[in-house]
C-alpha cells in the first residue's frame, strides 16, 4: 500500500448509519482516530438526527438530508476550532447518531401493589401495568445526560429507569386524583393520558425524552374482582339492608356470602369445613338481621336505647372438637347437635372448653349430657280386642 492509500484510509470521507433495528437509540460513528475529510458526504437518514462533537462540547445538528460538509454548514465547530475564513484540511470530530423513531414495546409495570383508599372497600391494593412509547426530543439532553461517552445505547439501558419513574408516576396520579379503586378500573382510558403527562414531566428537562403514549391496565385484588362478579355486595345494598350500615359490613358479607357458595358447591367438603359453613350461616344471618332492625328502628340513639333494655342473653359454651387428628371449632352446642345428627361428630369424639382440665370424650361431659340422652321407649300399642263370641249354632230341624 503507498503512501496515498494510507492517507486516504485515515480519511473519513462519508459519514452515515444504516439501522436494522429499532432498539438503539443512540450510536457513535466510529471514526476512531481517523480525520474527516473537508467536504466529506454526510447521510442522514429519516429518523434520525446527526450530532457532531468537538472535544465534549455540542456542536453542530443535522436533520434527515445529505450535506456536504464545509465550514458553511458546520459554523459551530467552525467557530470552537478557529476557522475564521474556511478550512481546507481534514478535522476532528465525534459524529453520534440519534434514532428519533418512536420506541413502541417498552413494558411496565408495579413491582409492588399501591394502596388506595376506596369508598366501598376501604383500604384497597390495586397494580397497573401497559405499554409506554419513548422517543429521543432533545438530542443535546440525551448527549449529556444518558449517553456520556458511551459509543452506543440501547433502549434496555434506559427500560429500567422509565419503569421505575412510571411506577412512581402512577402512585403520585392516584394519590392526587383521589378516585376508589373501581373508579381507577373505570376511568383507565382517560386515566392514561393523565399518566402519561405524569411521567414526561419527569423525563423531558431531565433526560431529553418524550412520551407520545401510555396505556394502562388496572388490576383490582381477587376478593374485589369476585365479589363483583357474583353481584353479592350490589344485591345486598339494593335489597335496603345495609343503607345505614358501614362499608366494612358490607364488605364482610360480601366475602362471607362467597365462602358459602364455594362451601355449598363442594359436596365432598371436609367435616371441619362443613361445620365452619354452618356456624359462618348462622352469623351472617344474624349480623343481617341486626343490620335490618337498625334500618328500620330510626334515629341512631332509639336504636340504642331499644337495645339497651332488654337484659343480655347467658352467653352459649362453645367447644373445640377433635376431627380426623386436628383440633376444630368452636362450635355451639346447636353445631355439635348438627354435627351429630348427619355423622361428623361421634359420642366418643373429643371435646375441650375453657375450665376443662384437658381433651375428654363428649358424651362423659355434663354438660354436653343433653346431646347425647336416650329418648323415652314408645307407648306399647293397647291390647287387641277379644274377638267376638260366635253365635250359638241353630238346632237342628226336626
Amino acid at each position: 500500500m503507498g503512501l496515498m492509500d494510507k492517507i486516504r484510509g485515515e480519511i473519513v470521507d462519508i459519514i452515515e448509519w444504516i439501522d436494522d433495528s429499532r432498539s438503539t437509540l443512540a450510536w457513535r460513528f466510529p471514526r476512531y482516530q481517523n480525520e474527516i475529510k473537508n467536504g466529506a458526504q454526510l447521510i442522514v437518514r429519516e429518523g434520525q438526527q446527526a450530532v457532531f462533537v468537538y472535544r465534549g462540547s455540542l456542536a453542530d445538528t443535522f436533520e434527515p438530508g445529505h450535506y456536504e460538509l464545509t465550514s458553511e454548514n458546520l459554523p459551530i465547530l467552525s467557530t470552537l476550532q478557529g476557522w475564521k475564513h474556511g478550512f481546507d484540511s481534514p478535522f476532528r470530530s465525534e459524529v453520534y447518531f440519534i434514532n428519533t423513531r418512536p420506541v413502541t414495546d417498552l413494558r411496565w409495570g408495579t413491582p409492588q401493589p399501591v394502596t388506595v383508599r376506596d369508598p366501598d372497600f376501604k383500604m384497597v391494593q390495586v397494580r397497573a401495568n401497559g405499554l409506554c412509547v419513548v422517543k429521543v426530543d432533545d438530542p443535546g439532553i440525551f448527549l449529556r445526560e444518558v449517553i456520556g461517552t458511551d459509543s452506543a445505547v440501547e433502549i434496555e439501558e434506559i427500560t429500567e429507569l422509565l419503569r421505575r419513574v412510571i411506577t412512581l408516576a402512577f402512585s403520585d396520579m392516584v394519590m392526587e386524583s383521589g378516585l376508589g379503586a373501581i373508579d381507577l378500573q373505570g376511568k383507565q382510558v382517560e386515566l392514561s393520558e393523565k399518566l402519561r403527562e405524569f411521567v414526561a414531566e419527569r423525563v423531558d428537562d431531565e433526560y431529553g425524552l418524550a412520551i407520545p403514549e401510555i396505556t394502562m391496565n388496572i388490576s383490582l385484588p381477587d376478593e374485589i374482582t369476585q365479589a363483583m362478579t357474583r353481584g353479592v355486595a350490589r344485591g345486598v345494598e339494593q335489597a335496603g339492608y345495609i343503607d345505614n350500615a358501614g362499608d366494612l359490613n358490607r364488605y364482610t358479607q360480601a366475602q362471607a356470602a362467597n365462602a358459602m357458595v364455594a362451601a355449598a358447591s363442594n359436596e365432598g367438603g371436609s367435616p371441619m369445613g362443613d361445620m365452619m359453613s354452618m356456624g359462618m350461616g348462622v352469623a351472617m344471618a344474624g349480623q343481617m338481621a341486626n343490620q335490618m332492625g337498625a334500618a328500620m328502628g330510626g334515629q341512631p340513639g332509639q336504636q340504642q336505647a331499644a337495645a339497651a333494655a332488654p337484659p343480655p342473653l347467658p352467653a352459649q359454651a362453645s367447644y373445640h372438637v377433635a376431627m380426623n387428628g386436628q383440633q376444630a371449632g368452636p362450635f355451639t352446642v346447636d353445631q355439635m347437635r348438627a354435627g351429630l345428627a348427619n355423622g361428623q361428630m361421634t359420642p366418643t369424639s373429643m371435646v375441650w372448653t375453657a375450665g376443662m382440665a384437658g381433651w375428654a370424650a363428649a358424651n362423659t361431659v355434663p354438660a354436653l349430657a343433653v346431646l347425647f340422652q336416650a329418648p323415652p321407649p314408645l307407648p306399647q300399642d293397647p291390647p287387641p280386642a277379644p274377638p267376638a263370641e260366635a253365635p250359638p249354632t241353630p238346632p237342628a230341624a226336626d
